[in-house]
């Protein structure tokens, strides 16, 4: 019959044991940093391209080393929603040449129509955030005065807004807009309130929000599309991608910043019905796909590369087993080509739209996904993820949006979007947790970091 070691002999055995997994740890956060560290350059990467082929643009073109701008005039876009992924990543100098240059040329005395919804969560969030993290109050300054050239667009009957406003003159146009528009906007507008002490930001974005939820039907959905100046649903499609996600997103996120229990109130009853009612097994996976908004009938088994931000807010809202199982669908769609596409069916495992344009929403369910459980796996994601996405889009000059994520052809476009988010979600998850801890800071849809004034 075998006998049990003896304690003094067992006892070299389990502080080998011990020794390995310290051991393991070294290596793996040594790992992580140095991810962290290749992140950063392939950020610069992109950055200096953009300095040396599109400085003072809004955007560069990655393919032919030139530079576009949204509306024929330079909002500075890439350098706004750039900043405070620099100085989060500690990059002081580039940093403080971008602000200097959005202090010194950025104005929005412009005979501009721009579209609000954009504006709003790249500039005025990007502007507040580069405030909170500097000080700087020709920041708060600017994000004052384009609030302020900002606030017509709310002047519909109903509250809504419009989807585009003139920045001199006021104009709007554009009343077919969606959830998302007119529910992603009291972060920002909340934040300029509380900074500025001018409450007419944070009553018309609420206002806007709450007409939004307003609309929901008898079983607590929103549809796709809406008429601001009637209310009425143009497009009763009813799921979690484009034109409604972050409607969702900010109405826990109001919350967590705010402190608006109405916006909490608002979130339990409308999370509750989308889980109700959006969700689909699949050969044992978790999807959430398309329904009507009035009966709940399946409609499409449609997923897609925006869809994938909603692990990251299950995480977040405490709802980490559901979360966790949607993440893995939406890492097995990413896998299916080694970059995911726009739009996914489910159900017969074919790309429906094959672009992407370097979007960041799979990364930021990662990170969501890491802070909350901590487990390694995540990062091990997120690394497969951002081999890909060099592999398949690095140029020489910056990155490159995918025609198809089938034949991986590039298309000439680098949106700001990927350094104010993509790359940040990156960083932030190979990065030391205390960089940006979301129970003190709360990232806006943008990934802009806003602190709480409660």
């Amino acid at each position: 019959m075998p006998h049990a070691p003896s304690p003094a002999a067992a006892a070299p055995a389990a502080n080998a044991e011990a020794d390995a997994g310290v051991a393991a740890a070294l290596a793996r956060n040594g790992a992580d940093a140095a991810m962290a560290e290749r992140v950063k350059t392939e950020f610069l990467h992109a950055w200096n391209g953009y300095r040396q082929y599109a400085w003072g643009h809004d955007a560069l073109l990655p393919l032919s080393d030139g530079a576009h701008d949204w509306y024929g005039q330079s909002l500075l876009m890439t350098p706004v929603d750039a900043l405070d992924t620099m100085l989060l990543m500690g990059l002081d100098a580039q940093a403080d040449e971008a602000r200097e240059l959005i202090a010194s040329r950025l104005s929005f005395d412009r005979d501009l129509d721009v579209k609000h919804f954009e504006i709003v969560i790249r500039l005025l969030g990007g502007l507040l955030s580069g405030y909170q993290m500097t000080g700087d109050e020709r920041l708060l300054a600017l994000a004052d005065d384009l609030g302020t050239r900002l606030l017509p667009a709310f002047d519909s009957p109903t509250g809504l807004p419009y989807v585009y406003v003139n920045l001199r003159t006021g104009k709007v146009h554009g009343t077919e807009s969606n959830p998302a528009e007119a529910g992603t906007l009291l972060l920002e507008y909340g934040t300029l309130s509380r900074l500025t002490g001018k409450p007419v930001y944070f009553e018309k974005a609420k206002r806007a929000l709450v007409e939004t939820y307003k609309r929901r039907s008898p079983i607590g959905l929103v549809g796709e599309r809406f008429d601001v100046e009637t209310g009425a649903w143009t497009r009763t499609d009813s799921h979690i991608g484009a034109r409604i996600d972050s409607y969702y997103e900010y109405l826990w996120k109001c919350w967590k910043l705010l402190g608006d229990r109405d916006c909490k109130a608002m979130w339990d009853d409308s999370i509750a019905a989308a889980n109700r009612h959006l969700p689909e097994e699949v050969d044992g996976a978790l999807w959430y796909g398309h329904v009507d908004m009035a009966t709940g009938t399946r409609t499409a088994s449609l997923y897609g590369a925006l869809d994938a931000f909603m692990p990251g807010l299950l995480a977040y809202s405490g709802d980490v087993d559901r979360a966790r199982r949607l993440q893995a669908s939406s890492f097995a769609m990413w896998n299916a080509h080694g970059i995911e596409p726009e739009l996914w069916d489910y159900r017969k495992g074919e790309v429906v739209a094959p672009a992407w344009p370097l979007r960041p929403e799979i990364v930021e369910s990662a990170w969501y996904l890491y802070r909350a459980t901590g487990d390694t796996a995540y990062r091990d994601m997120g690394r497969s993820m951002f081999n890909d996405f060099v592999r398949y889009t690095r140029t020489d000059s910056g990155f490159a949006a995918l025609e198809s994520v089938v034949t991986k052809e590039k298309a000439d476009d680098m949106e700001s979007f990927v350094l104010a988010e993509t790359f940040k979600y990156f960083y932030l998850l190979f990065a030391e947790p205390g960089t940006l801890d979301p129970e003190e800071m709360v990232l806006n849809t943008e990934a802009h970091p806003l602190r709480p004034m409660r």
